[in-house]
């Protein structure tokens, strides 16, 4: 993709959007105002917003579709969590926002290839966007998310710095089908080129979190020379620190993870996680929800050539993990 095909969301992490620059906005409405949504014919828009499965990194999203919400006078929008993170409970979810004549979805479809057609009958009968996982190929509108190829080669460069003198790793993940697992294990892949550091195998759970968590312990006994473990989905974090903590080898292993889960940033905390790689998921609810609106009006402006919308990644060590989980608690509405 062609930088001039892109928007990149110039914001620092997850602070309050008021102090931010976004792309979405028309250059005379500043962002967080309300009643950007009103359309000419006052009617009321219905919007959703579906996720991939039931992580606790979609809270985050929510409170970034309920600002927009707030924010746009004539949106409603609702909040789906597929129960079993299956593309059969996605199609039973879309199946029913449009029986209910939801004029918007923006979707994280679970098995893109095979959800094309699933998307393009959507397509024609409601405005979709995806996010967090894309479907280019797909006639879809657009799409709002993290560059995840750019991500892989972030999450790779750590795993180079983590591991100077390389050694073999294990990359872990829900489903190798999934866009957004296969564009970060591209990225990884591209960035150990040419360096000492070998990926064994990719092992799946299927967002199965038990699996998730013995596929890391059989990893360690079926292959103890690993030397680093690394987790694509938000909860293979957890996955991973817990299972190297109950085989004695936290510090032997080093682990890269991505996301703000509580205990994957408790491990960077205490050092048992080398880093993590964090997406803004907050921005992927707000930034589609708003662009969904404008596009709806016949507001296009938002949108770029290329149709994709990338929310920058951000990788967090143990020297900024505290004013990084003062951040993620705000908008997570803890104190």
């Amino acid at each position: 993709m062609k930088i001039t095909e892109r928007i990149a969301v110039i914001c620092l992490a997850l602070m309050p959007l008021a102090s931010c620059t976004q792309t979405s906005q028309p250059a005379n409405q500043p962002a967080g105002q309300p009643g950007t949504a009103t359309s000419s014919s006052g009617a009321t828009k219905r919007f959703a917003f579906v996720t991939n499965n039931a992580s606790d990194f979609w809270t985050i999203a929510r409170k970034g579709t309920e600002k927009a919400d707030a924010e746009l006078n004539n949106v409603t929008v609702e909040f789906k969590i597929p129960a079993d993170g299956t593309a059969a409970e996605q199609k039973r979810i879309v199946d029913d926002l449009l029986a209910k004549g939801v004029e918007g979805i923006a979707i994280s479809p679970v098995d893109p290839n095979n959800q094309v057609s699933m998307i393009n009958d959507v397509a024609k009968q409601a405005l979709v966007f995806t996010q967090d996982s894309d479907a280019p190929n797909s006639d879809r509108a657009a799409y709002v998310g993290t560059d995840n190829i750019a991500a892989g080669r972030q999450a790779g460069n750590l795993i180079k710095e983590a591991l100077p003198e390389g050694g073999k790793i294990m990359l872990f993940v829900g489903k190798t089908d999934a866009r957004n697992a296969q564009e970060r294990t591209q990225g990884i892949k591209e960035s150990l080129q040419g360096s000492n550091i070998e990926i064994i195998d990719t092992r799946t759970d299927d967002t199965d979190r038990v699996r998730a968590k013995s596929n890391v312990a059989d990893t360690l006994v079926k292959y103890p020379e690993v030397k680093a473990l690394v987790g694509l989905w938000s909860y293979n974090g957890p996955a991973i620190v817990n299972a190297v903590k109950e085989a004695n080898k936290t510090g032997q292993v080093k682990i890269i993870a991505f996301d703000e889960e509580d205990e994957t940033l408790a491990g960077v905390k205490d050092g048992s996680i080398y880093a993590t790689v964090v997406q803004q998921p907050y921005e992927f609810g707000y930034q589609a929800i708003k662009l969904m609106s404008q596009y709806a009006n016949g507001d296009r402006s938002g949108i770029p050539a290329g149709k994709q919308v990338f929310v920058p990644t951000l990788v967090i060590k143990r020297e900024g993990i505290e004013e990084f989980q003062n951040k993620i608690n705000g908008l997570r509405g803890r104190s």
